[in-house]
């Protein structure tokens, strides 16, 4: 069949007078070769040929699920020797702050997703009151002994928005005096807690996290949990009015309870040069493994945005302004939490 040639119907002058002649044999058809004695009919070939294709047909979505399969796993490991390379050869973009997009994407990321998918199993809320784009100051309460609460609210806030926005995070100077902590946080673009930072920040269209508490709040004892400690002198508020940005108010319910503290040793904090020396149920009593967090059940959620545009440049000094929004977004964080602590089930589910 494969050196058959096409023959035109209407072109009597292409055929021999024997082809007209086999052409009208007794059994054969026109336009078909006649029977030869011992061959199978056209018919019975093609039948038996249906088979074959139908299972040609059927084999096609399993291979094509392994070759898929292949494919993707070739497109990772090509991926990830491509990122190594640029490790080693120092081809990748960090900004003025030594932030690494690539780093905190492809490795930090993926390293926290599943503490927060879960482990937490953090529940977010409200993340369509963080703007789509430009600049915006999300204030969140701050606790759980270790600041595992600012890591989560990155994840979150990447993983739900729609645009996957990246939070930088303002970090206490202690982060940044800690020598691997230090080159981490730098990477996953945490910045030292400076008005003049978080503005710059602002100004370039960023969205910055901001847990005003601070060590108060993360180093309370577990009998103060979810009440708000001082949020300081209302620094963020004035940075958010020169940056013309709304503030986000943000409550996180489940951090608390990770590292229940029941005491603290200052004499060791003192030693130490630490603000404080936890002692927990399980720290120091169980050593490294005193350490591991408990699998508490967390919600997070973002509040309505309250805008700053509206304000003159000169809002900025205004002390009192700056108290009464500093309060205003205080009050809004601890009724959020209250309101999430009377609707949870559990502290584990």
């Amino acid at each position: 069949m494969a050196d058959a040639k096409v023959i035109p119907f209407d072109d009597d002058r292409s055929r021999s007078g024997a082809a007209r002649r086999r052409s009208v044999l007794p059994g054969s058809s026109r336009g078909q070769a006649p029977a030869t004695p011992g061959a199978a009919p056209v018919s019975a070939l093609r039948g038996a040929q249906a088979p074959v294709a139908g299972a040609q047909e059927a084999a096609p979505p399993q291979e094509a699920h392994e070759v898929s399969g292949r494919a993707g796993w070739d497109r990772r490991i090509a991926g990830g020797l491509a990122f190594l390379r640029r490790r080693v050869t120092g081809d990748y973009d960090v900004d003025e702050f030594g932030y690494d997009k690539e780093l905190t994407d492809q490795v930090l990321m993926s390293m926290l997703r599943p503490l927060a998918d879960k482990y937490f199993r953090v529940e977010v809320k409200g993340i369509e009151n963080i703007p789509s784009d430009g600049g915006a100051l999300i204030v969140a309460n701050h606790s759980g002994t270790l600041p595992l609460d600012g890591l989560m609210l990155q994840v979150a806030v990447h993983d739900n928005h729609p645009a996957e926005r990246h939070l930088r995070l303002l970090a206490a100077d202690l982060v940044f005096m800690l020598p691997v902590v230090n080159e981490l946080a730098r990477k996953a673009g945490h910045t030292l807690a400076c008005a003049e930072d978080a503005e710059r920040l602002l100004q370039r269209g960023e969205v910055v996290g901001v847990m005003p508490e601070g060590f108060k709040g993360i180093g309370k004892p577990f009998g103060e949990r979810y009440k708000l400690q001082r949020f300081g002198r209302g620094g963020f508020v004035s940075t958010a009015l020169r940056a013309g940005v709304p503030i986000v108010p943000c409550s996180i319910v489940g951090a608390e309870e990770i590292y229940p503290m029941i005491g603290n040793s200052k004499t060791l904090a003192r030693v130490l040069g630490i603000p404080y020396f936890p002692i927990t149920p399980t720290f120091p009593w169980l050593g490294p493994l005193g350490a591991v967090p408990l699998p508490t059940k967390w919600t997070i959620q973002f509040g309505e945005p309250i805008p700053t545009d509206g304000y003159p440049p000169e809002a900025a000094e205004d002390p009192m302004l700056m108290f009464n929004l500093t309060d205003q977004v205080r009050e809004q964080i601890q009724h959020t939490l209250y309101k999430l602590l009377v609707q949870r089930r559990s502290v584990f589910f």
